[in-house]
């Protein structure tokens, strides 16, 4: 056993000495867990940031020059002036994402409580803008509406006083939430790519071969490198929590980083078996990486990272849950972003080790079978 143990250890060290000797890949890491890391979290915002609006004023009164004066930055851009004829061609064109129609008559309607009606035209092309934007639109709306009525009659009398409260991320800030599934995806992407190609490249330079005349298990190799490329990530993926997230883009982390680095190495140890397992298919790196991306986009799109578990289909959400990267990041975002324990967490922690069982003794008869016809 302690032989075993020896050659384990001594093989990955030979991965991280030829890691180290590759300086495309190291770059490449390097770019993944900082600069990618940043630019994504800042630069592909789901908020409303300066969004196009017109405005619409067939009324002229105090309470639509309120309106009109409430549309204000960073959300909007200051608003133009419309007649209601541009309407149409406005939204034709996608000058506007924003249209907002204040009919004749509007403050004396209201006055008169006879509910007239603000028309608020939407280009739905910018989808997630036109969503969020609409909201903020209707809560200006709302608030100006409320305040001018105050003003002329006083406080009024609400069945339900409602009050949102928003946790883990108050200012619903989205860097806060895409610096951090960056670096998720970021560890399933490095994890496939550093064993696969290590796997491929150790058979184009012929090094294989001399590593099969030696007294070496196939189970030894594997390991090798699954430890020495997952400590890689696991330092990568540390230095871009604590640097990139933490100091430069100011996420705040709620629970414990030991407790995430525990769930990052059982589920380095099974990303890392299905790399190995998609080289022992592939028969040189082109064909690796037809492999592997289509099954890190797969894992990417439906792990529910981007795109909330529970607004897929059924059958879909039950196929996600054979993928580790389902319960990966379910605890990752309880623990960094919630604060959970262990004592929450654990379930995503078996099914994680569960699956990466699996994986890796898939991989184990797949290359002990690449093996043997590369020795007859």
């Amino acid at each position: 056993m302690r032989e075993r143990l020896a050659n384990i250890y001594r093989l990955g060290v030979k991965e991280l000495i030829s890691l180290r000797y590759d300086l495309v890949l190291v770059l490449f890491i390097i770019y993944l867990f900082t600069v990618a890391v940043y630019t994504v979290s800042t630069g592909a915002s789901t908020e409303v940031q300066h969004a196009a609006v017109a405005i619409v004023d067939e009324d002229h009164s105090t309470l639509s020059r309120r309106i009109t004066d409430s549309v204000l930055a960073p959300f909007f851009q200051p608003p133009a002036r419309l007649t209601v004829n541009e309407i149409d061609a406005a939204m034709d064109a996608g000058r506007y994402t924003f249209i907002i129609d204040i009919p004749p008559h509007f403050q004396a309607d209201v006055l008169a409580k006879r509910q007239p009606v603000v028309q608020v035209n939407v280009d739905a092309t910018a989808m997630s803008q036109a969503g969020i934007g609409a909201g903020y639109l209707q809560g200006i709306l709302t608030r100006e509406l409320l305040t001018f009525v105050q003003r002329h009659e006083g406080e009024p009398e609400w069945p339900v006083n409602l009050v949102v409260r928003a946790k883990f991320n108050p200012n619903l800030k989205s860097s806060w939430f895409l610096a951090v599934m960056q670096i998720i995806n970021n560890i399933s992407l490095v994890a496939i790519l550093l064993t696969g190609a290590a796997l491929i490249r150790e058979r184009e330079h012929g090094t294989i071969e001399h590593l099969l005349v030696m007294p070496l298990r196939p189970i030894e190799i594997m390991l090798a490198k699954v430890w020495a490329n997952g400590l890689v990530i696991i330092i990568a993926a540390t230095l871009s929590l604590l640097l990139v997230v933490q100091k430069v883009l100011g996420v705040p982390i709620a629970g414990s980083l030991p407790l995430f680095l525990a769930g990052t190495i059982i589920y380095l140890f099974s990303v890392t078996a299905l790399g190995i397992f998609l080289a022992t298919l592939a028969r040189s790196m082109p064909q690796f990486g037809l492999l592997a991306f289509p099954v890190f986009i797969i894992m990417n799109l439906l792990s529910g990272g981007i795109t909330p578990l529970d607004s897929m289909p059924e059958l879909l959400q039950k196929l996600m849950q054979l993928s580790p990267s389902t319960h990966f990041v379910s605890l990752a975002q309880a623990i960094l972003y919630r604060g959970a324990g262990f004592a929450v967490v654990w379930p995503e922690f078996v099914a994680v080790a569960a699956i990466g069982v699996v994986f890796f003794f898939s991989a184990l008869l797949r290359f002990r079978k690449t093996v043997t016809m590369m020795q007859t």
